[in-house]
């Protein structure tokens, strides 16, 4: 497939199949297949669009968001799992899955690596096998989930399950980020109380200070991008390199001399280089499990892939979100089956499985997107009180030109993980106190709860209906209909968070999973079309994105619309074909879905469209370019 190809007339389609071809399951590997030959033409490119100052900073970013968090989940597993996760199995996952990502994946700007939950289902499991008396079988058990979990990975990949991944929108991408943003912010509280149990009172206390430090550091050097201070590039360089900056000098503030040094602050531990924590090989013994438990292990590998399958294709989706001016085409099947190989090898080897990064999914491409700072000038004349003069406001307003779409800074990232499993890098990581990383998990944590529609649209609800803005299209909608919509999303979040701090915490993706149905059975029979509208959008919406999902699906609440309209004798029609169910959106081939909007959705568009031009790209703690 050429690179000039037109991905809305991308030949991977199920419009217009009859019989058992119109079946995905009885048509194996030809998701996959379509995903290598529509990204493989750009390899190359991949690789030489890489040389540029973007992908430097690129990778200094994602590496530092990307190690920080992973050390701070080593932290809390090596806690509940009695030491057997540690700092090189932590550096080991991360490394392996950025080395197969950057390299065969056609996602190559999806950063995969250790989640919190993750964290959370690893220690779950464990505290399961201790409950069943199984204890020393821990790490046998834990291999022949990954072993299952690889094989159902493999198994939706080729099948094209991941096709479903096109029902996605903001309603449930959105409350399944406020959970993980609410997760890790929930992992720093903890973090910052075992220092209470793990070290002295001084220490402790010095440990709250440089945490709350590194968080507001952390955010307030962010937040400089999204004001007018110094240059473009000066803004930039600062948003950038947030992260190192805040941990360079925190770091360095706790060895100052005198009472801080000699606090006895908790420090990150030693440990041999390229060996596990424990006293054993790489390789797990997993055929010696006794056959009972290796079915045993079945189910709770579905459920973990079930996480996956989410959590993975939704850091995929946000990674290529539409705010992103990208024009490379994804691969969704291909690289969840290039998942289920990581999770194989890091089952065996025994360390955390790595998948996509939510809070950090959109960071890479964020730091990789040259943005550009434009003086507009306005006129504005109050309306209230009379008489005033016209006043002259110059803003900036920025815009998203180009994504340097390339392998090299996730490849880089991957060889500085395997560099840090050294002997001289290992001692550098010790230096660093465990409180930074509570700092760490808030700093995350914040960013993604502010960046949620869940947040903004509680903020509009508190704030005086009289200073909204009269170009936000929720001026149209009564408060209490977008809280009753914000309920649905808090509902998912509660029930997700209420069973991850119990016994039942390996269900959870199961909640998460049906935050999709819900959305597409369920709300479109409590809302009407114009408030689902307004509220909720498809979390990707580019045509090179969705070509790998076969296409756009027609809204429900659009053909339900279109459908009441047209039995009341209406002037609108329906479409040429429906978007749901096993098929795409369009005919012979088509992946567009103009063919299927109606009035209401082309004026919404059209609107938000004028909109975004004139206020520029909105920026998030997530975008510190903006």
């Amino acid at each position: 497939m050429d690179p000039s190809s037109d991905y809305a007339n991308d030949p991977y389609t199920w419009e217009g199949l009859s019989g058992w071809k119109s079946y995905r399951t009885l048509r194996p590997f030809r998701g996959m297949y379509w995903d290598v030959r529509r990204r493989l033409p750009w390899y190359w490119s991949d690789i030489r669009d890489g040389f540029n100052y973007r992908t430097l900073a690129g990778t200094v970013r994602i590496f530092f968001i990307n190690l920080l968090p992973a050390l701070a989940f080593q932290l809390d597993m090596t806690r509940n799992t009695d030491g057997y996760f540690g700092i090189n199995e932590a550096l080991f996952s991360s490394a392996l899955a950025a080395l197969v990502f950057s390299t065969l994946s056609c996602q190559p700007l999806t950063v995969v690596g250790i989640t919190g939950l993750i964290s959370l289902f690893n220690y779950t499991v464990f505290a399961i096998t201790e409950e069943c008396g199984i204890r020393e079988l821990y790490p046998e058990f834990i291999a022949w989930v990954s072993i299952w979990a690889a094989i159902t990975h493999w198994i939706t990949a080729i099948c094209n399950w991941c096709d479903y991944m096109r029902y996605i929108t903001d309603f449930s991408s959105n409350a399944f980020g406020m959970y993980v943003a609410i997760i890790y912010m929930v992992k720093g509280f903890q973090e910052v109380t075992a220092l209470y149990y793990e070290s002295n009172p001084m220490a402790a206390y010095l440990g709250v200070v440089i945490a709350l430090c590194y968080f507001f550091s952390v955010v307030m050097l962010e937040m400089i991008g999204t004001t007018t201070l110094f240059t473009p590039s000066i803004r930039k360089f600062i948003a950038d390199y947030a992260y190192p900056i805040a941990t360079v000098w925190w770091t360095g503030f706790s060895h100052i001399r005198g009472h801080i040094r000699d606090s006895g602050l908790a420090r990150i531990p030693h440990t041999r280089a390229f060996y596990p924590t424990t006293d054993r090989s790489w390789l797990v013994a997993f055929w010696t499990l006794p056959v009972k438990w290796v079915f045993v292990a079945l189910p709770i590998g579905i459920l973990l892939t079930l996480l996956f399958y989410y959590d993975h294709n939704v850091s995929s989706l946000t990674a290529q979100a539409k705010q992103f001016p990208l024009r490379k085409p994804a691969g969704f099947h291909w690289d969840f089956f290039l998942l289920g190989c990581t999770c194989f090898i890091a089952g065996i080897v025994g360390i955390p499985l790595p998948n996509g990064l939510v809070p950090q999914a959109p960071v890479h491409t964020d730091s990789l997107t040259e943005y550009k700072d434009t003086l507009t000038r306005s006129k504005e004349k109050d309306i209230e009180p009379e008489g005033s003069d016209w006043v002259q406001h110059s803003r900036k307003v920025v815009t998203a030109t180009l994504v340097r779409e390339q392998r090299i800074s996730h490849f880089l990232m991957a060889l500085a993980l395997v560099g840090f499993m050294t002997g001289p890098l290992l001692n550098v990581l010790h230096t660093m106190p465990r409180a930074l990383f509570a700092g760490v998990f808030w700093a995350v944590g914040f960013s993604g709860l502010t960046a949620m529609n869940i947040t903004q649209n509680i903020l509009y609800c508190l704030s005086e209906k009289r200073f909204a803005d009269p170009s936000d299209k929720r001026t149209t909608l009564k408060k209490p209909r977008i809280m009753y919509y914000v309920f649905w999303q808090m509902l998912g979040v509660t029930f997700s968070l209420a069973v991850s701090f119990t016994r039942a915490a390996i269900g959870f993706p199961v909640i998460i999973i049906s935050l999709i149905p819900l959305r597409w059975i369920l709300l479109p029979r409590l809302f009407t079309e114009h408030e689902l509208l307004i509220l909720d959008a498809p979390t990707a919406d580019a045509d090179t994105v969705l070509a790998s999902i076969c296409g756009r699906p027609t809204l429900p609440e659009v053909r339900m619309a279109e459908e009441k309209r047209r039995q009341q004798g209406g002037d609108g029609e329906m479409g040429d074909g429906s978007g749901s169910g096993s098929t795409c959106g369009g005919t012979n081939g088509m992946r567009s879905r103009e063919g299927f909007k109606d009035d209401e959705e082309k004026g919404l568009e059209g609107d938000e469209g004028r909109e975004e031009a004139r206020r520029g790209f909105q920026s998030t703690l997530q975008t510190g370019h903006a």
